[in-house]
């Protein structure tokens, strides 16, 4: 499974994470996070990255030129839409995006099923929460173009595995403090997912 370390907010912590083996790193652009980032930070910390690694950034009810702007600015690879961005917006963006699900019942998870999406618990606030989703919910359903999120930790990624899931997103199940990674629970989550 492919891994994304999503809340990055310091150049130590990215390359923390890269080192562990991460595919993804995430930058949350939505002003009422605890992990948000500025422009100007992370392009601070997307300038010192290697080749190689996804660099996605979060967003919550933004338009597509805004998306697109901040994107193109920090050198962001890809936009999660973390809402329900209508078709006309993805359709206009510039910027490779992906869509995310906050799933309430088992039925959301087939929504978009010929696309890769993220999979999230719903809850009131935009990820991060910790929330778990039901697993049940993904037996005998093609995982292969699904990022699951929410909840996950390295004690508990392993379980998942039998999903097939095509990659896995984690943020406060990583951290000792919002926005502050766990060198140790980054190693162990990546190692666990693999």
């Amino acid at each position: 499974m492919r891994t994304k370390i999503c809340g990055i907010t310091s150049i130590d912590d990215a390359m923390m994470a890269i080192d562990a083996g991460a595919d993804a790193l995430g930058f949350v652009f939505y002003q009422k996070s605890p992990r948000f980032v500025t422009t100007t930070q992370a392009k601070e910390i997307i300038s010192q990255l290697p080749p190689f690694v996804e660099k996605v950034g979060l967003f919550v009810n933004e338009d597509a030129k805004s998306i697109d702007d901040v994107c193109q600015k920090v050198g962001a690879t890809l936009a999660q839409l973390h809402f329900e961005a209508s078709a006309e917006l993805c359709s206009a963006l510039k910027t490779p995006h992906l869509k995310v699900v906050r799933a309430k019942k088992a039925e959301d998870i087939t929504l978009y099923k010929d696309e890769y999406r993220l999979i999230d618990a719903y809850c009131e606030a935009y990820g991060g929460t910790g929330k778990q989703i039901n697993t049940q919910w993904f037996d005998n359903v093609d995982c292969s173009k699904i990022i699951l999120a929410g909840g996950l930790s390295p004690d508990n990624i392993s379980k998942i595995k039998k999903y097939g899931f095509y990659g896995v997103d984690v943020s406060s199940g990583v951290e000792v403090s919002y926005g502050k990674k766990d060198s140790k629970k980054v190693k162990d989550f990546i190692k666990n997912a693999q």
